[in-house]
């Protein structure tokens, strides 16, 4: 990455640690099978790079592969001074 962007080694470590980033204990990777992937890619990377005037940028994280408990699980309710997980 250090090379292909043209900076240092540790200048990369520095940006991933400062943004808590930890590629080297990802595992597995999802790429989209959307046609439009690229197209849609460089949109959303666009518009952090190049905003338009008085724009607002949301984000939001789609995890599919991950299904949320059931709240009626005798595992999920609330305690009195427990934290949610």
């Amino acid at each position: 990455m250090a090379k292909a962007q043209g900076i240092s080694r540790m200048a990369v470590q520095r940006i991933w640690d400062r943004h808590g980033l930890k590629p080297h204990l990802t595992k597995t990777f999802k790429l989209s099978g959307d046609k439009r992937f690229v197209e849609k890619l460089y949109d959303v990377v666009g518009l952090y790079l190049n905003p338009p005037d008085k724009a607002m940028v949301l984000c939001v994280d789609e995890k599919s592969q991950i299904q949320a408990l059931d709240r009626t699980s005798q595992d999920c309710r609330s305690r009195r001074g427990v934290a949610g997980q």
